[in-house]
Formats: structure tokens, sequence, C-alpha cells
């Protein structure tokens, strides 16, 4: 059996777009006592401690892979969260003991945000007490998770102004309507559809094809997609939303 390393740990902000919202992928924890009473009920991020002989980018792709299933999925370190009193909460004071974790009573936890195609990932049997929710109706949080997803949507809102790793979260196919949604859930800013469009028309890395949305209830909108090669070798070019 593999040994924790007893004060450090990972947590996986998992972020995901149905095309509407934002949303985080957060697992149930729940705590019953002898006499059925919920002693805990809440929410936590995916996360666990670095094992020994692992780095922490390693502990993140392992916590994704056993939760998703998905492998060569974005991923981004964003923050170190040390405070001394990120366990200090007597919840989860409480949880601790129950599952008799053999850590430190000061954690610092690597922060990880990770971007996943929502449509890719199906829950199973295996994962029930995992739920998405979206960033601005969040359930409530154990230990320091609020802060943490808080910072995360703060980092991201950063790197979106300075690369296109948004399209991490769309399928391969898209529409302009799609990704305008997109920037507006993850800025939290509204664009104006005519200038938005007329910047997306400069870029030479979204490309559209000869092809229109199918199985739609209204007018079938021009598809588009992502091209990674041609923004690689246009990159120097200034990004519209910086």
């Amino acid at each position: 059996m593999k040994r924790v390393i007893p004060n450090i740990s990972v947590d996986c902000l998992i972020f995901g777009f149905d095309f509407k919202e934002l949303h985080v992928l957060l697992k149930k924890r729940e705590l019953i006592d002898e006499e059925g009473n919920k002693v805990i009920s809440d929410y936590t991020l995916a996360g666990h401690h670095v094992f020994e002989n692992e780095s922490a980018e390693e502990a993140a792709y392992r916590v994704l892979y056993d939760l998703t299933g998905l492998d060569n999925i974005y991923l981004e370190q964003f923050y170190c969260f040390s405070n001394p009193d990120r366990l200090s909460k007597e919840k989860d004071r409480i949880w601790i003991k129950h599952l008799n974790l053999n850590i430190s009573e000061h954690v610092f936890s690597i922060g990880f945000y990770s971007l996943v195609d929502k449509s890719k990932l199906v829950i199973d049997e295996q994962h029930k007490n995992v739920e998405w929710f979206p960033i601005n109706n969040l359930p409530q949080l154990a230990f320091d998770h609020d802060v943490i997803i808080e910072k995360g949507i703060e980092c991201l809102r950063k790197k979106f102004k300075l690369e296109p790793i948004g399209f991490e979260l769309l399928p391969e196919k898209f529409t302009l309507t799609q990704l305008q949604k997109l920037y507006e859930a993850v800025t939290g800013k509204k664009y104006d559809r005519r200038n938005f469009r007329k910047k997306i028309n400069q870029l030479k890395y979204i490309i559209p094809l000869n092809e229109k949305q199918k199985g739609v209830p209204h007018k079938p909108a021009q598809v588009y997609c992502f091209s990674k090669e041609v923004y690689l070798k246009t990159k120097k070019e200034k990004l519209i939303f910086a």
C-alpha cells in the first residue's frame, strides 16, 4: 500500500459547460450516526493526499482519472492553499476522525483546475455521489473549498484572456452562439452579438466548416471548429478578449 505525505494534498476543480452556465463537479460528503441522523451533509472538491515518490501534478491526474475515467484532460496548477485553520471546522475534524485519516493538522493543498467537455463525462454507478453545480448556485462546501473555487474561477478568467483554453469546454464542433455563451459564462460579462462575431471572424484559428447544426428545432446555425495548429502558428497575434 502506498504511503501518503501527511501534510500535502491536491484539490481538483473540474469545470464543465452546458451551453448556458459554467459548472463545477463536486462530491457528496455524508456521515450518518447510529440513530440515522445526518451528522454531516455537504460537498467537496475531488482531492487526495500526494503519495510518496509522486509529484503534485501526478497526484492531480490520478484523482481526475479515478473520478472521470478520462485522460488527456486539460490541467492547470493555480494556487497553494496553506491557511493553518483549513481543517479546523468541527465537522471537518469529525470527518477526518471518522475516516481515521493519518494526516497532519496543518495540510497544504495545491489547487488545480481542469476543463472538460461536459457531454463526455458520464456519471456511472461507482460515482453516484458526484454532481455538477453552476458556479453561481453552489451547495454547502467542506473545508475551505469555497475559497479554492473562488480563487480557481479568478485564475481561470485571467487565463481566458491570455490563451484560447475555453475550447476544452466545448465539443469539437460548435456554433458562434455557443462560443459567445461560453465567454459570457466564464467572464461574467455580456457581449454584443454583432461585435462578438466580428471579432471572432478575425481569428484565423476559429474555422468555419462546410456544415450546419443537425437535429435542432430552430434554423440550423453555421458550425465551427478550433484549430490548435493554426493557433500555434498565429498566437503572436493579439487575443481579442485581452
